[in-house]
């Protein structure tokens, strides 16, 4: 039986031109799932591979579709080989069941693999480089020294609701409430 598997990182991101191809490839099942390949518990990969039988063929539209790791990659590719399943990368033209096919995963899968590490020595170089002009990442800080100020004077005086007092300030009460446990 022929098996499709398509997947993409985010909700927004569209699984169409995958399907479409693995249903011209002749998939009969196809397995759909929004999450990164970088994360191991895969619910549909996962159920999938419990799927499969031996002369089953499992198909996705690229490579990197099934993982990012190269590691985690030649694993599955291995065990589908110690259990008579064949595997195809439509675009990258990998046909596991020739030792060419072979060969051209385990490129693609070190090419895959570097890219995804350029990509991330790139990221951490810019997050460096921000630091070092004194920017800091993350969500700008709910309660200011001068919002604390005016957060003190109101609760001591005594004569507002928490409500009322969050909304002068301009903060939520999970903020109010974190702030009076440091004010006391």
């Amino acid at each position: 039986m022929k098996f499709g598997y398509a997947r993409v990182s985010k909700n927004d991101q569209s699984l169409d031109v995958q399907l479409q191809k693995l249903t011209a490839a002749g998939c009969e099942e196809i397995f759909k799932e929004k999450i990164s390949g970088a994360k191991d518990d895969r619910a549909q990969l996962t159920a999938l591979l419990n799927k499969l039988r031996k002369g089953d063929v499992v198909y996705v539209v690229r490579l990197d579709r099934l993982g990012r790791r190269m590691i985690k990659l030649i694993e599955l590719i291995n065990d589908f080989k110690s259990r008579g399943i064949e595997f195809v990368a439509l675009e990258n033209n990998i046909d596991t069941t020739t030792p060419i096919g072979m060969l051209l995963f385990n490129i693609c899968a070190a090419f895959s693999e570097m890219e995804r590490e350029l990509i991330r020595e790139r990221v951490k170089a810019g997050v460096d480089a921000a630091v070092e002009k004194g920017r800091r990442g993350g969500r700008p800080k709910a309660l200011t020294s001068d919002k604390e100020a005016i957060l003190k004077a109101l609760v001591q005086a005594e004569n507002m609701s928490v409500t009322q007092i969050c909304k002068t300030v301009g903060i939520s009460r999970s903020v109010y409430y974190r702030a009076i446990e440091t004010l006391k």
